[in-house]
């Protein structure tokens, strides 16, 4: 169970290439196994920039027959209902699939996200689940406001409430736009895994959907978990918030005993294959122990 290195990807769906804050962060940090502990963090401009730097990061730990976590900020799966309904099977990487296959990203971070959300809405009676449109054009079937959500379909995911505590409360995957929305970032962040999975079949497995026992090993995560630790960290150095966030949970998930790591990786619950589960939600302690 153990990892020679995490990565942590803070990820997101700006238009224009950007850097700072509220941009695409990624950290790294060896495990207990590597004799230098060493902890980087970069900031990549465009997510065609990410999704190579990911790339090459796994290429680069299979060909050095190092285990890799990648940890990514942004939901792997929906609440319960809402897959199967769309794909057909209650299964989060159909979703996946089905995303990669519609969703567009060019060199200038431009993408065709809401447009297919808007095409996702369609399916489903009324006007949702999905929400918020932050452009000033208007796109048919994406209401900006938030709707009643279709029959049968839960604002939240079992995860993102296990996950809630003080500074952390995950926003629901159908939001787009507005303060904390994470939608865009699932939207424009699954399809990218997939490819990514898709480019190193076998060798990538995605958890809590398989069992964790590849050479590389893809879990959604939330670094909200560690908010507390976050504010002391940039009120001390300055650092942004992102910043921070993926330097704290690559340190925290690097550090963590074997034993522990199985605990949090030990998760059962309803829906688990459609929902998806936050590495460490309902285990702050723990992570919190792991940093010293």
């Amino acid at each position: 169970m153990m990892f020679d290195r995490v990565a942590i990807l803070d990820w997101s769906a700006a238009k224009g290439p950007r850097l700072g804050k509220d941009s695409i962060w990624l950290a790294e940090a060896c495990g207990p196994s590597q004799t230098a502990r060493t902890l980087t963090a970069r900031n990549l401009p465009t997510r065609l920039a990410a999704e190579a730097a990911l790339c090459d990061l796994v290429h680069t730990s299979l060909g050095r027959g190092h285990r890799l976590l990648i940890g990514a900020d942004f939901a792997f799966g929906t609440p319960s209902g809402f897959c199967a309904h769309l794909t057909g099977t209650p299964q989060a990487l159909n979703l996946w699939a089905w995303l990669a296959a519609r969703v567009t990203d060019t060199e200038a971070n431009v993408t065709n996200y809401r447009h297919v959300a808007a095409q996702m809405n369609r399916h489903f009676p009324g006007d949702g689940p999905f929400w918020g449109n932050g452009e000033k054009q208007q796109i048919p079937g994406l209401p900006r406001l938030k709707p009643a959500l279709p029959p049968g379909l839960a604002l939240h995911r079992a995860t993102d409430l296990a996950a809630r505590g003080p500074g952390a409360a995950p926003k629901p995957v159908w939001q787009l736009a507005g303060a904390g929305a994470v939608g865009a970032q699932v939207l424009t962040g699954l399809p990218m895994l997939h490819r990514l999975r898709t480019r190193f079949a076998s060798q990538i497995a995605v958890w809590p959907f398989q069992p964790a026992t590849a050479p590389v090993v893809l879990a959604e995560v939330y670094p909200s978990l560690l908010a507390a630790e976050v504010r002391h960290l940039t009120a001390t150095t300055g650092m942004v918030t992102d910043q921070a966030q993926v330097r704290l949970l690559a340190q925290s998930l690097a550090g963590l005993p074997a034993a522990a790591l199985g605990r949090i990786m030990a998760v059962s619950a309803p829906a688990l294959s459609e929902e998806g589960w936050i590495l460490g939600a309902g285990h702050t302690g723990l992570l919190r122990q792991a940093l010293g």
